[in-house]
């Protein structure tokens, strides 16, 4: 039998393909019922992330393009775009679409999948978070389920599950906690020895029935978010988990066109100390924030994972119609 003939077929049931579509539309009725606005936002565009930890898809355009580079990278997220809307007075808005990533394919990963991004102006990135809890929890109600919210802060997490404090502990330290997990230390800088012990020691005792809201991260993992001062100086961002799985990463976003310029251009050259591929600045992002772009919070919330959670199933193949192995 040939690979078509065996997988044409959707790798979601009927039932899955339902609750995405009823997914879907209690998304719209929460953003409508905040008076939120739906926009529609480029898929290609003239720049890609620059973020050294994901890969954009890119394409060669063969017409006409008016001196512009005929490059063109899909989008990650609906982030740089997003924000250019509310530097032009928008106000709050949000879009639930497709997104792409090279190179993250398996079984919690397809290289397209949906993400729900909103920024809400004038308020911060906690009250964000909240509203982020509120949506998850009028989409358990469709399937019957609830979850009790645990808020910590990342410095009181470790220190809880692992006896560390990440903002001091030194790479040594960090290496023993990882206990029994055996992990090759080769290139491995202090930022993702914090990640390690999240992913393999922390989210896997996240009960299913539990919504973790954990912020305050180190400023050293601040991205597009702002940094507070203070000993330790943190970033203003949140991530949400539903038992352990992430569904959601938030900031305080950065206004400083700047220090935005300055952290591309850090990105940029933490790419080519691994001899990764060059990808431009957005340069339309950094004109929409020079130009003055309103205080917000933003939130980008990952469909599938949600999904995924929803129905209790590890494999995000469950919850699209075609996964990447049948497209």
């Amino acid at each position: 039998m040939s690979h078509a003939q065996a997988n044409w077929r959707p790798s979601a049931s009927l039932d899955a393909l339902r609750l995405r579509a009823s997914v879907n539309r209690r998304i719209r009725e929460f953003m409508a019922e905040r008076d939120v606005l739906e926009v529609e936002s480029p898929v290609l565009s003239r720049s890609g992330t620059t973020d050294p930890n994901i890969e954009s898809f890119h394409v060669d355009f063969s017409g006409r393009t008016d001196g512009g580079s005929r490059r063109r990278w899909l989008r990650t997220s609906p982030e740089f775009a997003l924000k250019r809307l509310l530097a032009s007075g928008v106000g709050d808005c949000y879009e639930l679409g497709r997104v792409f990533r090279d190179g993250e394919a398996g079984g919690r990963h397809n290289p397209e999948f949906t993400m729900l991004e909103w920024y809400r102006v004038g308020i911060d990135h906690m009250a964000v978070a909240r509203e982020v809890v509120e949506l998850i929890a009028a989409c358990l109600a469709l399937v019957g389920r609830h979850a009790s919210v645990c808020e910590i802060t990342y410095g009181a997490l470790y220190v809880a599950h692992l006896g560390v404090d990440p903002h001091r502990a030194s790479i040594d330290e960090l290496r023993a906690a990882m206990g029994d997990v055996r992990i090759d230390p080769e290139g491995l800088t202090r930022d993702d020895w914090l990640d390690l012990l999240m992913t393999h020691r922390i989210q896997p005792t996240f009960r299913n029935d539990t919504l973790h809201i954990v912020h305050d991260y180190p400023a050293s993992q601040c991205a597009l978010a702002r940094v507070r001062g203070g000993e330790p100086p943190v970033a203003q961002r949140f991530e949400v988990y539903l038992g352990p799985l992430e569904l959601a990463n938030g900031y305080f976003e950065l206004l400083d066109g700047a220090e935005q310029a300055r952290r591309f251009d850090a990105d940029i050259e933490r790419r080519a100390a691994r001899s990764g591929p060059f990808v431009p600045r957005d340069e339309f992002l950094l004109a929409a924030m020079a130009s003055g772009m309103p205080s917000c919070a933003g939130v980008a919330v990952g469909v599938d994972r949600l999904l995924m959670a929803l129905l209790g199933t590890t494999r995000i193949a469950d919850v699209l119609a075609f996964d990447f192995a049948r497209a």
